[in-house]
Protein backbone atom coordinates (compact mmCIF):
# COMPACT_ATOMS: atom_id res chain seq x y z
CA UNK A 1 0.00 0.00 0.00
CA UNK A 2 1.46 3.52 -0.75
CA UNK A 3 2.71 5.29 1.91
CA UNK A 4 0.88 8.38 3.32
CA UNK A 5 2.01 11.75 1.67
CA UNK A 6 1.08 13.72 4.93
CA UNK A 7 4.57 14.86 6.92
CA UNK A 8 4.79 12.93 10.22
CA UNK A 9 5.74 14.53 13.39
CA UNK A 10 8.85 13.79 15.40
CA UNK A 11 6.68 12.27 18.61
CA UNK A 12 4.48 9.75 15.62
CA UNK A 13 8.65 8.58 14.64
CA UNK A 14 9.11 4.54 15.04
CA UNK A 15 12.49 3.76 15.55
CA UNK A 16 12.87 2.80 11.88
CA UNK A 17 10.91 6.16 10.32
CA UNK A 18 13.48 7.95 12.68
CA UNK A 19 16.54 6.43 11.52
CA UNK A 20 15.28 7.03 7.73
CA UNK A 21 14.46 11.00 8.78
CA UNK A 22 18.10 11.08 9.72
CA UNK A 23 19.63 10.01 6.71
CA UNK A 24 17.39 11.98 4.45
CA UNK A 25 18.64 15.05 6.69
CA UNK A 26 22.09 13.77 6.60
CA UNK A 27 21.99 13.12 3.26
CA UNK A 28 20.34 16.59 2.60
CA UNK A 29 22.99 18.24 4.45
CA UNK A 30 26.09 16.42 3.17
CA UNK A 31 24.75 17.27 -0.98
CA UNK A 32 23.53 21.09 -0.05
CA UNK A 33 27.02 21.59 1.95
CA UNK A 34 28.68 20.72 -1.84
CA UNK A 35 25.94 21.79 -4.12
CA UNK A 36 24.43 24.46 -1.98
CA UNK A 37 20.97 24.86 -1.47
CA UNK A 38 19.57 26.12 -4.84
CA UNK A 39 21.99 23.24 -6.30
CA UNK A 40 20.24 20.40 -4.48
CA UNK A 41 16.47 19.21 -5.55
CA UNK A 42 14.26 17.01 -3.91
CA UNK A 43 15.13 13.95 -6.28
CA UNK A 44 19.06 14.30 -5.64
CA UNK A 45 18.04 13.64 -1.74
CA UNK A 46 15.88 10.97 -2.18
CA UNK A 47 18.85 9.18 -4.56
CA UNK A 48 21.80 10.24 -2.09
CA UNK A 49 19.59 8.63 0.61
CA UNK A 50 18.68 6.05 -1.06
CA UNK A 51 14.97 6.51 -0.22
CA UNK A 52 11.54 6.48 -1.93
CA UNK A 53 9.97 9.90 -2.80
CA UNK A 54 6.83 9.14 -1.06
CA UNK A 55 9.13 7.98 2.21
CA UNK A 56 10.86 11.92 1.47
CA UNK A 57 7.64 13.35 1.85
CA UNK A 58 5.96 11.58 4.60
CA UNK A 59 8.23 13.50 6.98
CA UNK A 60 8.79 16.79 5.05
CA UNK A 61 5.81 18.26 3.10
CA UNK A 62 8.45 20.21 0.94
CA UNK A 63 11.77 21.75 0.31
CA UNK A 64 11.64 24.32 2.72
CA UNK A 65 10.63 21.92 5.64
CA UNK A 66 13.50 19.88 4.73
CA UNK A 67 16.20 22.76 4.55
CA UNK A 68 14.61 23.88 8.10
CA UNK A 69 15.74 20.43 9.20
CA UNK A 70 19.05 20.66 7.50
CA UNK A 71 20.07 23.69 9.46
CA UNK A 72 18.75 22.25 12.68
CA UNK A 73 21.58 19.42 12.03
CA UNK A 74 24.35 22.13 10.93
CA UNK A 75 23.88 24.28 13.85
CA UNK A 76 23.71 21.51 15.82
CA UNK A 77 27.01 19.64 14.83
CA UNK A 78 28.42 23.30 14.13
CA UNK A 79 27.36 24.81 18.26
CA UNK A 80 28.68 21.68 19.88
CA UNK A 81 31.67 21.53 17.89
CA UNK A 82 32.61 25.50 18.45
CA UNK A 83 31.49 24.77 22.20
CA UNK A 84 34.05 22.21 22.90
CA UNK A 85 36.77 24.08 21.53
CA UNK A 86 35.88 27.64 23.07
CA UNK A 87 34.78 26.41 26.57
CA UNK A 88 38.48 25.39 27.16
CA UNK A 89 39.86 28.85 26.41
CA UNK A 90 40.93 31.02 29.13
CA UNK A 91 44.06 32.54 27.97
CA UNK A 92 45.47 34.01 24.69
CA UNK A 93 47.66 30.42 24.07
CA UNK A 94 44.30 28.79 24.07
CA UNK A 95 42.73 31.21 21.74
CA UNK A 96 45.26 30.59 19.25
CA UNK A 97 45.06 26.97 19.59
CA UNK A 98 41.27 27.30 18.96
CA UNK A 99 42.37 29.54 15.95
CA UNK A 100 45.05 26.82 14.64
CA UNK A 101 42.36 24.19 14.73
CA UNK A 102 39.72 26.08 12.92
CA UNK A 103 41.85 27.37 9.88
CA UNK A 104 43.34 23.94 10.03
CA UNK A 105 39.66 22.24 9.75
CA UNK A 106 38.79 24.66 6.74
CA UNK A 107 42.17 23.64 4.97
CA UNK A 108 41.40 20.06 4.67
CA UNK A 109 39.10 21.12 1.00
CA UNK A 110 41.12 24.62 0.80
CA UNK A 111 38.34 26.60 2.44
CA UNK A 112 36.35 25.59 -0.44
CA UNK A 113 32.99 25.21 1.02
CA UNK A 114 33.07 28.30 3.45
CA UNK A 115 31.41 27.92 6.97
CA UNK A 116 28.05 25.52 6.80
CA UNK A 117 25.90 27.96 8.86
CA UNK A 118 27.04 30.77 6.53
CA UNK A 119 26.14 29.25 3.49
CA UNK A 120 22.60 28.52 4.52
CA UNK A 121 22.55 31.96 5.90
CA UNK A 122 23.04 33.31 2.66
CA UNK A 123 20.90 31.07 0.53
CA UNK A 124 17.35 31.12 2.55
CA UNK A 125 18.06 34.48 5.01
CA UNK A 126 15.43 36.13 2.34
CA UNK A 127 13.71 33.58 1.43
CA UNK A 128 12.05 31.34 4.60
CA UNK A 129 11.66 33.61 7.34
CA UNK A 130 11.54 30.43 10.06
CA UNK A 131 15.11 29.62 8.87
CA UNK A 132 16.35 32.75 9.21
CA UNK A 133 15.31 32.91 12.78
CA UNK A 134 16.69 29.66 13.17
CA UNK A 135 20.03 30.93 11.80
CA UNK A 136 20.12 33.58 13.99
CA UNK A 137 19.52 32.49 16.96
CA UNK A 138 22.46 29.69 16.10
CA UNK A 139 24.95 32.87 15.14
CA UNK A 140 23.58 34.44 18.76
CA UNK A 141 24.64 30.62 20.35
CA UNK A 142 28.10 30.98 18.33
CA UNK A 143 28.47 34.67 19.70
CA UNK A 144 27.64 33.40 23.50
CA UNK A 145 30.40 31.26 23.61
CA UNK A 146 32.58 33.60 22.18
CA UNK A 147 31.32 36.24 24.95
CA UNK A 148 32.28 33.49 27.51
CA UNK A 149 36.07 33.11 26.28
CA UNK A 150 35.83 36.78 26.86
CA UNK A 151 34.55 37.11 30.11
CA UNK A 152 37.23 34.08 31.48
CA UNK A 153 39.65 36.33 30.13
CA UNK A 154 38.47 39.27 31.78
CA UNK A 155 38.27 37.38 35.32
CA UNK A 156 41.87 36.65 34.40
CA UNK A 157 42.85 39.99 34.16
CA UNK A 158 44.33 39.61 30.51
CA UNK A 159 41.10 41.58 29.25
CA UNK A 160 40.06 45.34 30.41
CA UNK A 161 36.57 44.67 33.11
CA UNK A 162 35.43 47.76 31.09
CA UNK A 163 36.00 46.19 27.51
CA UNK A 164 32.49 45.83 25.85
CA UNK A 165 32.52 41.65 25.55
CA UNK A 166 29.14 41.55 23.61
CA UNK A 167 30.57 43.87 20.82
CA UNK A 168 34.04 41.75 20.49
CA UNK A 169 32.52 38.50 20.41
CA UNK A 170 30.22 39.75 17.45
CA UNK A 171 33.33 40.86 15.68
CA UNK A 172 35.10 37.53 16.42
CA UNK A 173 32.14 36.09 14.30
CA UNK A 174 32.12 38.36 12.05
CA UNK A 175 35.69 37.93 11.39
CA UNK A 176 35.66 34.38 11.33
CA UNK A 177 32.28 34.82 8.61
CA UNK A 178 34.44 36.70 6.38
CA UNK A 179 37.57 35.00 6.67
CA UNK A 180 35.26 31.94 5.32
CA UNK A 181 34.14 33.79 2.90
CA UNK A 182 36.84 35.20 1.71
CA UNK A 183 39.03 31.21 1.95
CA UNK A 184 36.03 29.88 0.01
CA UNK A 185 36.29 32.52 -2.83
CA UNK A 186 40.54 32.11 -3.02
CA UNK A 187 40.60 28.63 -2.64
CA UNK A 188 42.66 29.29 0.36
CA UNK A 189 43.03 29.55 3.80
CA UNK A 190 45.19 32.47 4.39
CA UNK A 191 42.72 35.22 3.98
CA UNK A 192 40.87 33.26 6.83
CA UNK A 193 43.42 33.09 8.97
CA UNK A 194 44.42 36.84 8.46
CA UNK A 195 40.83 38.03 9.14
CA UNK A 196 41.19 35.93 12.56
CA UNK A 197 44.74 37.01 13.64
CA UNK A 198 43.36 40.34 13.36
CA UNK A 199 40.39 39.87 15.67
CA UNK A 200 43.02 38.66 18.16
CA UNK A 201 45.78 41.21 17.45
CA UNK A 202 43.07 44.01 18.41
CA UNK A 203 41.91 41.94 21.67
CA UNK A 204 45.42 41.79 22.70
CA UNK A 205 46.01 45.92 22.05
CA UNK A 206 43.03 46.09 24.12
CA UNK A 207 44.90 43.53 26.57
CA UNK A 208 47.83 46.20 26.60
CA UNK A 209 50.32 43.41 25.37
CA UNK A 210 49.55 41.60 28.72
CA UNK A 211 50.63 37.75 27.90
CA UNK A 212 52.38 36.18 24.72
CA UNK A 213 52.04 38.55 21.88
CA UNK A 214 49.86 36.72 18.93
CA UNK A 215 51.57 35.28 15.55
Amino acid sequence: MEESSHPITAARLTARGARTRSRIVASAADLMRVRGVGGTTLDDVVSASNVSKSQLYRHFEDKPALVRAVIELVGERTITVERERLEKVRTFAGLRRWRDALIENNSLHEGRYGCSLGSLANEVSDQDAVARRQLQDLFTAWQELFEGVLRRLQAEGRVPPDADVGRLATGFVAAVQGGYLLAQTARDVAPMASAVDMAIAHLHLLAGGQGEAPR
